[in-house]
């Protein structure tokens, strides 16, 4: 009995541990990030006439699959960069918990279960978009990251492109609504992707990756650019009020949250310190879904 017990544990512990590195190989918390800002643009564009479940849903899995492809392939193409750096030496790959042979398996029929879904539960447009995010991020902005600050920009594109695939989801179109809220994810992925950037600088230098403006310095004109492109979250934060999207409490609540996330930012124009850069990496992980939840609860 002694034996069957320490049998069945080993292999649930077995089971536990690949279960994780799966995970970790699609980068799950950033999947559901993903995937919550796609169902954002879904129901921010959604008539109110009919609600689609089937599309919500079909949404919703093909979103997370293809985030989770994307993702997994990033870490195929780094698997030796990771390594060198304290931030990613445990993942799946460098630690060899997934054989590369698995992960590239793995990977590809993710991708293709994900655009499958998409295509089958959305519309071609949603598709393409899905498919499009996907490059970008995979072929373009992961070999970008070792040539230049370059990268946060085409890496800004695929980060903002999930509430745009939600709304087409639910709508069919790119309208100036679509592109309102696509344009505040965008301008958010700056101030978010330098604050992490200056957080882990000593390991990104590591890796190779140059990923800080200004030339790459932890300096002041690195953190005013970080504070301007917060400052332009101010006005764009009002626009679904204005363009009647959303009502004024969201707009109210917005403005509240971009002065607080633009105040973090003049700590770091001061002490140009790894502390306040900290504040402005949470405050970005703060601002985005507060302001997005704030939109929908407000919707008109």
């Amino acid at each position: 009995m002694n034996t069957v017990d320490i049998s069945d544990k080993s292999v649930l512990s077995h089971l536990s541990v690949r279960l994780r590195a799966y995970m970790d190989l699609v980068k799950f918390r950033l999947s559901a990030l993903v995937t919550f800002s796609a169902m954002f643009g879904f129901i921010l564009g959604d008539s109110g006439t009919f609600f689609s479940w089937e599309k919500f849903f079909g949404l919703m899995l093909g979103g997370f699959l293809v985030s989770g492809a994307s993702g997994a392939a990033n870490e195929i193409w780094e698997r030796d960069i990771d390594k060198l750096m304290k931030r990613t030496q445990n993942r799946p790959l460098p630690l060899q918990l997934i054989s590369l042979t698995e992960a590239y398996f793995f990977t590809f029929a993710t991708a293709l279960l994900g655009i499958s879904i998409l295509w089958i539960f959305t519309n071609p447009l949603t598709t393409m978009l899905g498919l499009l995010s996907m490059v970008l991020y995979v072929f373009v902005y992961t070999p970008l990251k070792r040539v230049g600050p370059i990268a946060v920009f085409v890496g800004a594109i695929p980060g903002a492109m999930p509430p745009l695939l939600g709304w087409t989801a639910a709508t069919g179109m790119i309208s100036h609504e679509a592109l309102i809220i696509f344009g505040i994810q965008f301008i958010w992925q700056f101030p978010h992707f330098w604050a992490i950037a200056w957080v882990s600088d000593e390991d990104y230098k590591r890796a190779g990756f140059k990923l800080l403006p200004s030339g790459g310095g932890q300096d002041l004109n690195t953190a005013i650019q970080i504070m301007v492109y917060t400052l332009f979250l101010l006005p764009l934060g009002l626009l679904p009020t204005y363009f009647g999207l959303t009502g004024i409490n969201s707009g109210v609540i917005a403005t509240v949250c971009g002065v607080l996330f633009l105040a973090q930012t003049f700590s770091l124009m001061r002490d140009c310190s790894r502390k306040s850069a900290l504040r402005i990496m949470f405050g970005s992980f703060i601002y985005l879904p507060v302001v997005q939840i704030a939109y929908l609860l407000d919707k008109v």
